[in-house]
């Protein structure tokens, strides 16, 4: 059956959302060359969602629009706003304003993955009967494996850029520096198992630790991550 020459979909994507919580431009710029400063290269070109829930005061939005984008984001959406005179300037300056839905917030982890797109040259062909898929081959930047209804298993390293998925568990017998989502179909009792941890995000059912936000005493370390009181928690495994 011949395609249709376009079509329209629902998707779910990966997002790093900015909080503002200060309208002081001067202390967004600062705060942001500190952050950026940290990890350069992980947030290079990153797309991005603005939230301002945390903004009361008078907002101007023009120069924290040319603050954040100076930095080589691309702001593709803002949340979290609900004054309408803001929401206007907003709007005419060529930003949607997106819709948080129930959750009232946008995870940068996603609860669902059904509509995983990869590309020809970065694909990982996975045999739909495995109940465990197993990767022998290193991860490389830019390759996404998605465990559809089963875990994950990775025995080679996972290189900065590269994305493990599972609806299940992930296990990682290697260094892993890219972003690695288990229960990525909510299943709030899966857990994340490596032996070197350097990633860019871990998350489990949606809730995510950045890089910045893992104990440093783990970091390079062989750990388990897991759900404790719908919170990330994480233990050695020696």
């Amino acid at each position: 059956m011949q395609k249709k020459p376009i079509e329209l979909k629902g998707s779910n994507f990966t997002l790093l959302v900015l909080y503002l919580n200060n309208h002081d431009t001067d202390i967004i710029n600062k705060s942001l060359y500190e952050k950026i400063k940290e990890h350069p290269k992980f947030f290079k070109n990153a797309p991005i969602v603005v939230n301002v829930s945390g903004l009361r005061n008078k907002v101007n939005w023009e120069k924290i629009k040319k603050i954040i984008i100076s930095y080589g984001f691309f702001i593709i959406g803002v949340s979290g706003c609900k004054n309408i005179f803001l929401k206007k300037h907003i709007i005419d300056s060529g930003v949607p304003i997106l819709s948080e839905g129930k959750s009232n917030h946008i995870n940068y982890a996603l609860k669902t993955y059904k509509n995983i797109c990869l590309s020809s040259k970065s694909k990982i062909k996975i045999k739909k009967t495995e109940k465990t898929h197993v990767i022998n081959t290193l991860v490389r930047s830019g390759q996404k494996i998605y465990a559809k209804h089963a875990d994950l298993i990775v025995v080679n390293n996972v290189s900065a850029g590269a994305e493990l998925v599972a609806d299940g568990n992930i296990h990682i017998y290697g260094s892993v520096r890219g972003r690695v989502l288990a229960g990525a179909n909510g299943d709030t009792t899966s857990k994340i198992f490596c032996t070197g941890l350097f990633a860019e995000l871990v998350s489990i059912s949606g809730e995510y630790w950045l890089v910045d936000q893992i104990p440093l005493e783990f970091i390079g370390k062989s750990a388990q991550i897991f759900l404790k009181n719908k919170f990330l928690s994480i233990n050695s495994l020696c």
